[in-house]
């Protein structure tokens, strides 16, 4: 079974595109009511490219984490989704440390371990059930529910959007109880270090 961006995905994105709206815009897309959005984020600033071979889930000084810049980030991404209304939200993350930080950095509510979110870099034989995982539970949020964070790894974006976002970045959706939701558009990170 090959994973693949969905038509309604595709059909989104051409619209910005053709629109000449640039990819990440620096002004937050309109989203109206928070109720209902869910805001699939790359974890915050974390030099470097996976990580050392031998890390471990349960302690953080065998893996690439956020440095200075990445906790800055975080905080400044936390404080342009309290200007998109989301006071509290329903906040879930990858296991690996660099997220984890992140979603509290954001300082939007308490965080959950969610291991779809896991990466699956370097071990692409992972991709198709972790992709799947995420779309059933994006198929039981309920239209209109409280906002949701995921914090997660560029590899599981890309997978489920066709996006490559920059650390920090996210990609906005609204969820309509579907495996698929309708992509509002992306947040960037518009700080500087």
């Amino acid at each position: 079974m090959r994973a693949s961006v969905s038509r309604r995905t595709l059909l989104a994105w051409a619209g910005l595109l053709l629109l000449g709206a640039p990819a990440a815009a620096a002004e937050p897309p309109a989203v109206g009511d928070p109720a209902g959005l869910i805001v699939l984020m790359r974890h915050a600033e974390a030099p470097g490219v996976g990580d050392p071979p031998g890390f471990r889930l349960d302690d953080c000084a065998t893996q690439r984490t956020l440095d200075d810049n990445g906790r800055a980030q975080a905080r400044r991404v936390g404080e342009r989704l309290r200007a998109l209304g989301i006071r509290q939200a329903r906040v879930l993350s990858s296991q690996w440390c660099r997220c984890l930080e992140t979603a509290r950095l954001l300082g939007l509510g308490p965080v959950e371990e969610l291991p779809a979110l896991n990466s699956f870099f370097g071990r692409s034989e992972e991709r198709e059930a972790r992709v799947a995982a995420v779309r059933r539970f994006l198929a039981g949020l309920p239209a209109g529910g409280t906002p949701v964070v995921l914090v997660t790894h560029q590899v599981t974006i890309t997978a489920l959007t066709g996006v490559h976002p920059a650390s920090g970045e996210a990609v906005l959706f609204r969820a309509d109880g579907t495996a698929d939701p309708p992509v509002l558009g992306r947040l960037a990170d518009t700080g500087s270090r």
